[in-house]
């Protein structure tokens, strides 16, 4: 089945975890969020838009993930890069497949591939493309975005979570640029603190050349929304001592704060005047569960429904999440 050209976009809030600085523990992190969020009765589409597939490996049995893989480049391929190929390889249109319902209620996985990179391959020069008002570049640019419409029409979904890799590629331009809010989750130390710069930086330079893209778009075109806000960022991977800071990352905690209002509200701020202020920029903490997250990522299943761990320290990871995924339904609202 092949998609037929999407010109409206489902309601439904597009939101990527992101940070290009690796090791923040952005996949953990993404699924643990979106599960959160589904608990308070949302249906969430996961989209492991990463070639490595992290996400898809976490939650599907490592043979069925074999199987995708090896049949992606069937034309009943059902993995993010069997859509994608037609696209990639200009044969046609985005082929339609179907999402993993997963066993955490209103969860549904888009499986990754590998070969997501070949489609990150052409995305330049759909950019490239778009700056000279070819339609080929608009669909090719656009291809992921109208697949999940696609998706969230279909499945009535009301929340997407991109987990895209750590860094500042053509792939996640289009992801972003796609995406109605992102978060930054950030941990303390000090390459974390410095990644920030660059990524205020990064997000504006895309989204002001996407205006210019904008303004040469045939009319009639399906487009990016070209505006992802800022949705807070999560402090991510802190230790504890004695229900405090450890000293060594307490000293990291004005850095960041001041490192997100400089390098990315207030950058972003410059091709956003009309974005709504946020009424604190700190979305949430998720302290370091340790063993937790090994055992949610050999068991697939959420921080709280792991077998490791106590009953306290579950009950702590619930809390956190519950938390943060409240404060994303009320500030998307």
């Amino acid at each position: 089945m092949t998609a037929q050209t999407v010109l409206t976009r489902p309601s439904a809030r597009r939101i990527s975890i992101f940070n290009h600085k690796g090791g923040v523990g952005k996949t953990t992190l993404t699924f643990n969020v979106a599960t959160a969020v589904a608990s308070l009765g949302k249906r969430v589409l996961l989209v492991d838009s990463d070639p490595q597939c992290n996400l898809t490996a976490y939650l599907i049995d490592g043979e069925v993930v074999d199987d995708l893989l090896d049949h992606s480049d069937d034309t009943e391929g059902k993995t993010i890069w069997s859509a994608l190929k037609p696209v990639a390889e200009a044969t046609g249109l985005v082929h339609q497949v179907a999402p993993i319902e997963l066993p955490n209620g209103g969860v549904f996985l888009v499986p990754g591939d590998i070969r997501l990179s070949d489609f990150e391959a052409e995305l330049n020069d759909f950019w490239a493309q778009c700056l000279q008002r070819k339609v080929r570049g608009y669909n090719g640019t656009t291809a992921l975005s109208g697949l999940i419409s696609n998706l969230c029409r279909q499945f009535q979904i009301d929340f997407v979570f991109y987990d895209s890799g750590p860094n500042i590629g053509p792939l996640n331009r289009a992801i972003l640029l796609d995406c109605d809010y992102f978060v930054v989750p950030v941990a303390c130390d000090l390459f974390s603190v410095r990644a920030l710069k660059t990524l205020g930086r990064t997000l504006a330079t895309w989204i002001a050349e996407w205006q210019t893209i904008l303004s040469l778009a045939p009319e009639g075109t399906y487009l990016l929304p070209g505006q992802p806000k800022f949705l807070g960022y999560i402090l991510q991977n802190f230790s504890m001592y004695r229900g405090d800071f450890a000293s060594q990352h307490a000293k990291f905690l004005p850095m960041i704060d001041r490192g997100i209002r400089e390098d990315v509200i207030a950058v972003l701020k410059k091709v956003q005047p009309k974005a709504p202020a946020i009424s604190g920029p700190k979305l949430g903490e998720v302290k370091n569960f340790g063993s937790l997250v090994t055992a949610s990522q050999r068991e697939g299943v959420p921080l709280q429904e792991v077998s490791a761990g106590t009953n306290q320290q579950r009950q702590s990871a619930k809390t956190a999440f519950n938390a943060i995924a409240q404060r994303i339904v009320e500030r998307t609202a």
